[in-house]
């Protein structure tokens, strides 16, 4: 077996700039700094927590998925391993013992403790719920929901507060979902302070299992990865790996089942560890073995077992991989919030291009139709024909030229004598009308369609709906809108008439007539039409407005026409809304409308973490035990094997004492574990 260094070492203090403390000691007033600094962390962190939480990045964009998985990541970390690490800085050091399917964790872990606790998988992929070994003293850490809250507890003697159990401490009846859950066992074998999780496969087949991998690793104060020297250079491991040295997580490598002679695999997987920024990560051998009663040979796990004695047996140690692991997080965390800012401004910016599709697609619907009842389109056809059915070629044409006086008189016989036949013209509009805006709102759904079609987020809103045509019910809506405004029209022609003596007894035989000749007016009224220019349609234009000048004056005329024009343009507009809120309400069920808002207040957050970081930072490399709860130094308890040592026959036996000097020792593993010099 080959290792970093020699678990004797002193320890060193991660990261260059960190100052280290004076000989005069922590300035005065330095703890109560320090713990003022701890808590505005705190704070800033838990502000980022509500805004991350709150986030939503549901379109599927490019990088969305990636941005998502930041997103989640974050959360999870700050639940599960900073904010109660932060909380909580006395609790015991947490080392997952994570790796390849395969790969012997839980026969480590049993071999290290010497008790059989985590039952090694023989079929793959082994579901079962992930095992934490702590030792007695220690339970209460663990107990409750401080940290992984999300996973329910599980002990040998039932479930424990924090999990799904029932009254008295026994099995609830419906087993827990063993991906969710976390088992709990006490073992004397563990010194105080020290942790071990033993966790799925991290390249399980079942997503579940590699998931829950995932968030124990983030959860870890010091990962203990192991592999094997068949699988060591597998890249789902190396893509966890890398994310840990992104994060500057502590780690150590456990190099399982190396055959005698193959000694060089360990040398590549050091130079790979060394490449990817792991180069300050020790690394452990352990040879290919028979298993003795299910464990594996003291010799082999001598060297992994005395690291994490001695880790055990130092406070101030396990302090540090703690200090440099929560450091590392809070940077990444940092790094993850402004990545999720940027997939919120990319939402926030696709949510708006959408919008502008069904936007642009429905104002020129509006466009349309403004177009076609007002260039004398609509005064054609079927309009035409009841119209001059309506108003007749003979008497009235003949008062129309010989003057208004002569009109007037006319009017009011015209209209006593012919009521029945405003139904017609009426109708006629209604269906001109009908058709008109009809045809605007299919070529507006068919335009937006395609735009959202184009669009990678719009695609994937579209699935499953029907939104390339008009809503069913829409044919009736705009029949019913056209109603209205045919109403609209008559009561604008009864409150003008209203006030006007003159017209009294004509409006009282013929507001029909009057309205539809209102309507008439409006639909030639912005084309500047002129019997010259469209003949006979602009002929029955001018003639109705001749009528109403004679009735109501030339300026009346004028409002009542820009009144009505507006009315049908508002009545239009509603329906080519309401059809367009098929398109955006999906939108607005996403919540993405708030994008932008989102992304300035997660990056806010995130710089406030930042700058609450450099203070915490400060106030502890002045006083360097600020905001830690004192553990006094306790006998040192030794895992399984960590006595052992092979002495070469070679190698003079040398004890302290024999000729008055120590034992040499090898340069140190801490150094190398927390970022010095190398060994």
């Amino acid at each position: 077996m080959t290792a970093s260094g020699d678990p004797g070492d002193d320890a060193v203090r991660p990261g260059a700039s960190t100052p280290e403390p004076t000989a005069e000691g922590p300035r005065p007033g330095g703890v109560a700094a320090g713990a003022a600094a701890t808590a505005g962390l705190v704070e800033s962190l838990e502000i980022l927590r509500g805004r991350l939480a709150a986030a939503r990045l549901p379109l599927d964009l490019p990088g969305a998925a990636a941005a998502r998985e930041d997103l989640d990541l974050a959360v999870h970390q700050l639940d599960d391993y900073l904010l109660p690490r932060l909380r909580s800085h006395a609790a015991p050091l947490l080392v997952v013992v994570g790796g390849s399917t395969g790969a012997g964790k839980s026969t480590l872990v049993n071999s290290l403790l010497g008790e059989h606790v985590s039952a090694p998988g023989v079929l793959r992929p082994t579901t079962r719920a992930p095992v934490l070994v702590h030792h007695p003293l220690d339970e209460r850490w663990f107990s409750t929901d401080r940290v992984l809250p999300g996973l329910a507890r599980v002990s040998e003697h039932g479930p424990r507060p924090g999990g799904d159990a029932t009254p008295g401490g026994t099995a609830a009846a419906v087993q827990p979902d063993p991906t969710r859950t976390l088992r709990l066992v006490a073992s004397d074998a563990l010194p105080q302070g020290l942790a071990l999780v033993d966790a799925p496969d991290v390249d399980s087949v079942e997503t579940a299992n590699r998931e829950l991998a995932a968030q124990l690793l983030a959860a870890a104060d010091l990962w203990l990865f192991v592999t094997t020297a068949a699988r060591y250079a597998d890249a789902v491991p190396w893509d966890l790996l890398h994310r840990a040295a992104e994060r500057r997580a502590q780690v150590a490598i456990v190099l399982d089942r190396v055959d005698p002679g193959a000694e060089a695999v360990a040398d590549d997987l050091r130079r790979m560890m060394d490449e990817n920024g792991l180069d300050a990560a020790p690394l452990f051998a352990v040879g290919e073995s028979e298993l003795v009663d299910g464990f594996l040979p003291e010799p082999s796990v001598a060297e992994v077992s005395s690291w994490l004695s001695a880790l055990g047996a130092d406070d101030d140690a396990r302090d540090r991989v703690a200090t440099a692991t929560r450091d590392g997080v809070v940077d990444d965390l940092v790094r993850r919030a402004v990545l999720v800012a940027g997939a919120a401004d990319a939402q926030a910016t696709s949510d708006a291009r959408l919008r502008a599709v069904v936007g642009r697609a429905y104002d020129e619907a509006a466009a349309t139709v403004d177009a076609a009842t007002s260039d004398g389109a609509l005064l054609r056809g079927e309009v035409l024909a009841r119209w001059q059915d309506f108003v007749g070629t003979s008497e009235l044409f003949r008062s129309v030229e010989q003057g208004v006086g002569r009109v007037r008189d006319a009017v009011a016989a015209f209209f006593r004598g012919r009521p029945a036949q405003a139904p017609q013209v009426e109708q006629a509009i209604a269906h001109g009308l009908e058709a008109v805006v009809l045809d605007a709102t299919d070529a507006a759904a068919e335009r937006a369609y395609g735009g959202w079609r184009a669009d990678p987020a719009g695609t994937a809103l579209l699935d499953g709906l029907d939104l390339s045509r008009s809503s069913a019910g829409l044919r009736a809506r705009v029949a019913e809108e056209i109603r209205g405004w045919q109403s609209d029209v008559l009561d604008l022609v009864r409150e003008q008439g209203a006030g006007k003596r003159g017209a009294a007894r004509a409006l009282s035989f013929g507001i029909n007539g009057l309205g539809l000749s209102l309507m008439v007016v409006v639909f030639a009224s912005t084309g500047g039409l002129t019997g010259a220019e469209v003949g006979i349609a602009g002929g029955t234009a001018i003639l109705a407005q001749k009528l109403l000048e004679a009735v109501f004056g030339d300026d009346a005329v004028r409002r009542l026409t820009r009144t009505a024009r507006e009315r049908l343009a508002e009545r239009v507009r509603a329906v080519l809304d309401d059809e367009a809120r098929r398109y955006t309400a999906q939108l607005d069920a996403l919540g993405t409308a708030d994008a932008d808002e989102t992304a300035r207040s997660v990056r806010e957050a995130a710089r406030a973490v930042e700058a609450a970081a450099r203070v915490e930072r400060s106030a502890r490399g002045t006083a360097p035990d600020a905001g830690r709860v004192a553990v006094g130094r306790h006998a040192a308890r030794l895992l399984r094997g960590a006595g052992w040592r092979a002495v070469p026959e070679d190698e003079p036996v040398v004890t302290p004492g024999e000729d008055g000097s120590e034992p040499a020792q090898r340069p140190g593993f801490w150094r190398r574990l927390l970022g010095g010099e190398r060994a």
